[in-house]
């Protein structure tokens, strides 16, 4: 019946997506929404840096403007400044903001290029923006695609590596990977929350109690050729996120576009295939994409993976509404080599080789954007989703199956209105049920079978209001005020224990702001901006073999300080975090079936990065030192990342018409407990890329050095020439490789 419901699911996205491309594009007409950079091929002419800043008539910077020159396009910070990479030569300029009439110039490139741009007040109703506030450009850092390296093409694992967050896959094979943030010891993604950009739509990709952790989260049925850019924001400020934004939100958005491709990606172990199409009316926004990809991974153990997904989103214009329509489906499988001790090598690379993840999504989106009037807009959302897990691990005490299959669906409504020039206002409300069936935790015993220690099925909804203002008190300070109330339902029946069945209501009130200081038309004074929030998390609703029942949500407070400066074209942030959180009974232990006993603790945190554009590139470098306290023992939290070195250089175009691009990540000793660290890891991705026959045809090659281990933490092992356990650092070996990937742009065939 699950793989039923998936394959129907799969079957009428693949249907609904073929139908709306195959669809004359006439019928969309002209395309106004976001267009940001897609999938097309690179242009071999000498690039050139264009940057400056975009004002309103009375001088005043305009953040979140969109410019955008030929594929290449960028978003103006809280001054209003933006910068990107063009090919020399003639071409069209065009700048678009909320509220004001869009500007489209000529201009023409044949150096590195300075401009300013001002904008005009619409006079007329359009859909050229969402009414974003002004003070999270403060807060957010937008990574452009051509920015960002891919994590390891071919590999599962995130689609994208973002500088300053290391992630890692735990065990191996296609098990959900995971970004960290500074002092955040929350390996399955209880504090970071993942969403997936929909037009003006954060869609919440974590799933609350799921079976193996407390908010995990999946990257894996994405597509990365899809992605055109990232967003990432502290989580515990913004009164749009809820469930899990505590220390970090990161948002994957969308291409509009993709230019017809097949991408083909191979090592001696491992394969990958892409593909990506859009109509040939270039102002049609659709895109349908197909990703197959295979191999048996590095270690001795043979992986034996295979992942399958489908993407696609169409985007329609009609009077004064912004329809757009997103489907995803994914299937992964592959066994994995679970945790092994550091400090031996292990046959096999794997202390029980039945070890297995397989996992299936489905994912229906549908946004609407109704911009009423310049100064006046509505959004209405809706998903639907279904996921399935069968997760087989060993973590020293016998194999193990972590099992569930669930439904989500959800929804958001939101109303933006400019009062004026200076205060804005924004209101929303959103629901979300997830409601996973057998959820198991199952041991096996003596003769191999798997016996059930706990089975439930529950219901997590969350239906919450939010309401925010922002605007001006002087010439030189802005702020952000809002308040979020989550009330939280949990309906959980023990089918093993029904005497420990749970029903219960849990509400929590969030206020959340953001003060900024900036001095106006002085662009090289620093940009500050303080913030403060409660954030939260759910927790497992079910007890396990336990007796008490914990906190159904986790609590935290925040607080951060930001300072932003452009000095000679280089833009410096620092960034000084404190997050508190309560203490909890956590997610139940796999091992014992009891819940963990999780402390209050504290992080804090400081992070200092630098980037710059050049002509022929951009560099970024991150340096994050955190710690990471149980509040009432004053003990490390073990896992958490204490240090964080990334330096990354991406899209350097070279002479012979060659494109690198490399990144440098260093993750230093974390504290395990028990006085036990884990050992640092260190990793060199890289590529190195060239076009032929008129940018038709692209061959490379990619590379990625590796030393250290993934997902260290403290087992307790017994292996099969010991007599007694021993408790160990454990964790996935990091194998260095290189692969060759080659490109095929298709010819459009236009209407």
């Amino acid at each position: 019946m699950r793989n039923a419901l998936f394959i129907i699911m799969i079957a009428m996205a693949v249907s609904v997506f073929t139908g709306c491309l195959l669809a004359e594009d006439a019928v969309a007409g002209s395309n106004p929404a976001i267009a940001h950079q897609s999938a097309v091929t690179p242009d071999a002419r000498e690039t050139f840096v264009v940057g400056g800043q975009v004002v309103a008539a009375d001088g005043e910077p305009i953040p979140n403007a969109k410019v955008q020159l030929g594929t290449a396009t960028a978003s103006t910070d809280v001054k209003g400044s933006f910068q990107l990479l063009a090919p020399s030569g003639d071409n069209k300029i065009s700048i678009s903001a909320s509220g004001c009439t869009p500007l489209v110039i000529p201009v023409s490139i044949s150096t590195d290029t300075d401009l300013k741009f001002e904008l005009q007040l619409s006079a007329t109703t359009t859909v050229n923006a969402p009414v974003d506030n002004l003070i999270p450009s403060a807060l957010t850092q937008i990574y452009e695609s051509d920015e960002l390296e891919r994590a390891q093409p071919g590999q599962p694992g995130v689609p994208v590596a973002l500088p300053g967050y290391p992630s890692e896959t735990a065990s191996g094979g296609v098990k959900a990977p995971q970004y960290f943030a500074p002092g955040v010891a929350g390996d399955h993604g209880e504090p970071i929350a993942q969403y997936i950009r929909i037009g003006d739509f954060l869609f919440p990709n974590n799933l609350p109690a799921n079976a193996h952790g407390n908010g995990y989260a999946d990257p894996n049925l994405l597509i990365p050729n899809a992605i055109g850019f990232v967003e990432s924001d502290p989580g515990a400020f913004d009164v749009r996120h809820g469930n899990n934004a505590v220390d970090l939100a990161v948002a994957y958005g969308l291409v509009s576009r993709l230019e017809p491709f097949v991408q083909v990606s191979a090592d001696p172990r491992n394969y990958d295939f892409v593909s990506g199409w859009s109509p040939g009316n270039p102002q049609t926004s659709a895109w349908l994409g197909m990703e197959i990809a295979g191999g048996n991974g590095f270690l001795a153990l043979p992986e034996h993976r295979h992942q399958y997904k489908v993407n696609g989103e169409r985007s329609y214009a009609f009077g004064h509404h912004q329809l757009t329509l997103f489907g995803a489906g994914y299937l992964g499988q592959s066994r994995i080599p679970g945790l092994v001790p550091i400090d031996l090598r292990i046959p096999q690379d794997t202390i029980d080789s039945r070890q297995s993840d397989r996992t299936h999504t489905a994912l229906f989106i549908a946004s609407d954007t109704w911009q009423t009037t310049n100064r006046q807009q509505f959004q209405f959302s809706e998903y639907l989703r279904t996921y399935s897990l069968d997760l087989r691990s060993d973590f020293g005490d016998g194999l193990i199956r972590q099992s569930e299959f669930r439904t989500v669906s959800g929804g958001n409504t939101s109303y933006n209105q400019r009062v004026n020039s200076a205060i804005s206002f924004s209101g929303g409300l959103d629901f979300r049920r997830d409601s996973p069936r057998n959820a198991e935790l199952a041991h096996a015993d003596a003769t191999g079978v798997l016996q059930p220690v706990t089975r439930n099925d529950f219901t997590i909804s969350d239906f919450a209001p939010y309401a925010e203002v922002d605007g001006s008190i002087s010439r030189f300070f802005t702020y952000t005020a809002g308040v979020r109330h989550d009330e939280i339902s949990f309906n959980d029946t023990d089918r093993l224990s029904p005497a420990s069945s749970y029903h219960g209501i849990a509400g929590l009130t969030s206020p959340r702001g953001t003060l900024s200081f900036r001095v106006p038309n002085r662009s090289y004074l620093p940009v500050l901006a303080f913030s403060s929030g409660k954030a939260f998390h759910t927790n497992d609703p079910r007890i396990g073999l336990g007796m008490n029942r914990g906190r159904p949500i986790a609590i935290s407070d925040a607080n951060e300080f930001v300072a932003t400066e452009s000095v000679l074209g280089t833009r410096f942030r620092l960034s000084l975090v404190r997050v508190s959180n309560s203490q909890e009974l956590a997610k139940i232990d796999p091992d014992t079936g009891l819940q963990q006993n999780v402390g209050p603790s504290l992080v804090r945190a400081l992070t200092v990065s630098a980037q710059r554009h050049f002509s022929f590139g951009s560099l970024q470098a991150t340096f994050a030192r955190a710690e990471a306290k149980n509040r009432l023992t004053g003990q490390d939290i073990p896992e958490a990342p204490r240090l964080i070195w990334d330096v990354s250089a991406t899209t350097f175009r070279l002479p012979a018409r060659l494109r690198a691009s490399s990144e440098f990540e260093y993750v230093g000793r974390k504290p395990l407990g028990d006085g036990l660290s884990a050992l640092p890891v260190r990793e060199i991705r890289g590529s190195l890329a060239r076009s032929f026959h008129n940018e038709s045809f692209e061959a490379g090659v990619h590379f990625l050095l590796a030393n250290g281990y993934t997902g260290q933490t403290l087992e307790t092992l017994q292996l099969s020439n010991e007599t007694t356990p021993t408790q160990r650092v454990v964790g996935v070996r990091s194998q260095s490789y290189a692969g060759v990937t080659f490109v095929y742009h298709l010819k459009p065939a236009h209407d």
